[in-house]
């Protein structure tokens, strides 16, 4: 019963208000309106001189005359009475972000679907003759969209369905016969088919860049936890052997402190024993002085003779030269011996310092804590390289110089070695002048003779070139030196042999200069 209810509510609900009629009138094509919602709505159309019918979208030339339906208005009287109202919900309605339906009079309802070839966004309600009219139904019907006076022409107000390649913009066929006449124009579906097809070649390339990415990250997120795995089992391992070292040490303390008190108690002991000796002859020695100055103050001649032979005999002199005392030497032996083991820790314990990775400098004034002298070795030099301020400048002359044969000395390349090895951690900078120089680093054993590329060298050229090597971590780096370090190149290798500083100036006249250590 509701049901019909309903359908009954629809069929004398008004299309465009979409409330119960109010003065119904029925057009031609047989659809029902209020009176003053179909007026409004052809009063719209009066510039065009075209009117057309909100649901089937027949047009009528001239207007038509509308005159009341009254069999409509009884049965909608009649409902009336019943109380029954055809409103919609409050949530149906359009807000301010919402797409409103173009045909609504007074309060708009939502939009349901926008039409491309009408031009126009509709209510579920207003939507319904693109389902029921034949000549609607293929009307392409979209999302509800605001943007849909976009697709009309500003200079013909015709709708744009026409794509111009030659300026790459839609147009409508109106434009092709006046600013796109002659251009290369193919329908906007066609454009868009082929646009489609580079979207999704591009987005394919894009999930799969995003997917490459995904790997990449995944790969450093497990060498992250390999780098902490490791420092972590590095710093336990550590921790282990410096505890056991300090366990060593305290024993080790604790037995030279037993040694050393075993051996004080020996010389203790036998100092005592000397001293109680000692003691014992005072007393002696004491007792014996008393009885001599007793005798010698007797008076009685008689009883002094008498007593004289009485006298013990005389004892042996003992005096301090006779005593001899040890000097200290076994504890200072043990303090030589500690120091010496201290000495040994010490020292192994720098050793593991240098060994652990050392922060790359980033400042001039970092670098420069690494310096160290290079000079040019005059042995290695080509004939046409002149040497001055010491061997630390080099130029490339014209005629060859006056240099006795060497098997180090380049023959075909205008090259140049240091003479100073170069291992540990350098900081070295070279100043040029002249276009035609290169900076390198070598080792030893590069070719001297021929002009294979196994005797070039190579490196990046600027007014100012600094070089940085840390030799045991195998990292070799170039730097443009201004008021900054700008990286020009970085070598991460292992470094098997000690290595020399290389130029090799190419350019007639250019001299190369390295910088003093400050």
């Amino acid at each position: 019963m509701a049901q019909k209810t309903e359908q009954h509510l629809g069929n004398i609900s008004c299309s465009i208000c979409l409330d119960l009629l109010k003065d119904p009138v029925t057009t031609s094509c047989g659809h029902s309106y209020c009176m003053n919602c179909i007026k409004s709505h052809w009063d719209e159309e009066d510039q065009k001189g075209i009117y057309s019918c909100p649901q089937c979208r027949k047009t009528f030339i001239p207007r038509p005359v509308l005159e009341k339906n009254t069999m409509l208005a009884e049965l909608v009287e009649e409902l009336k009475k019943t109380g029954l109202q055809a409103a919609p919900a409050d949530h149906c309605y359009a807000g301010p972000e919402d797409v409103a339906c173009d045909v609504c009079t007074g309060r708009k309802l939502k939009a349901f679907k926008s039409c491309l070839v009408c031009l126009a966004s509709y209510c579920e309600k207003h939507l319904q003759p693109h389902y029921d009219a034949a000549p609607l139904k293929k009307h392409k019907l979209v999302e509800p969209s605001k943007k849909l006076q976009e697709n009309i022409c500003s200079c013909h107000d015709e709708v744009m369905k026409i794509f111009c390649r030659t300026d790459q913009q839609i147009i409508c066929y109106l434009c092709t016969m006046d600013e796109h006449k002659g251009h290369e124009t193919v329908p906007a579906a066609a454009e868009r088919t082929e646009k489609q097809k580079e979207v999704e070649v591009m987005l394919q390339k894009n999930l799969q860049g995003i997917q490459e990415r995904k790997k990449d990250v995944k790969l450093l997120r497990q060498e992250l936890k390999a780098i902490k795995r490791s420092a972590d089992k590095t710093v336990e391992d550590s921790k282990e052997i410096f505890t056991e070292m300090i366990r060593l040490l305290q024993k080790r303390s604790s037995d030279v402190e037993q040694l050393v008190r075993s051996q004080q108690e020996t010389e203790e002991s036998r100092v005592k024993d000397v001293e109680e000796k000692l003691e014992q002859q005072i007393t002696e020695l004491e007792r014996k002085g008393s009885k001599l100055k007793q005798l010698l103050n007797t008076e009685d001649h008689n009883q002094f003779l008498h007593n004289y032979p009485s006298l013990p005999p005389p004892s042996e002199s003992t005096h301090s030269s006779s005593i001899k005392i040890r000097p200290l030497r076994n504890f200072k032996d043990v303090k030589s011996a500690v120091t010496e083991t201290w000495t040994n820790i010490s020292v192994t314990v720098t050793e593991v310092d240098v060994l652990l990775p050392q922060p790359v400098p980033k400042t001039r004034d970092e670098f420069w804590k690494y310096s160290c002298e290079i000079t040019l070795d005059p042995n290695t030099a080509n004939t046409k390289l002149l040497l001055s301020e010491g061997n630390r400048k080099v130029t490339r002359m014209n005629q060859p110089q006056s240099y006795s044969d060497h098997p180090d000395r380049f023959t075909d390349y205008c090259q140049v070695l240091s003479r100073e090895s170069l291992t540990g951690r350098c900081y070295w900078e070279v100043e040029l002048r002249g276009r035609g120089v290169c900076v390198a680093v070598a080792y030893k054993n590069i070719r001297r003779a021929g002009n294979s590329y196994e005797c070039g060298f190579g490196g990046p050229g600027s007014s100012r070139v600094g070089v940085y090597l840390d030799h045991r971590a195998g990292l070799l780096s170039f730097y443009s030196v201004s008021e900054t370090m700008t990286l020009l190149h970085r070598v991460q290798t292992t470094f098997t042999q000690p290595l020399y500083a290389g130029l090799w100036i190419f350019g007639s006249g250019v001299t190369a200069e390295l910088i003093k250590v400050k």
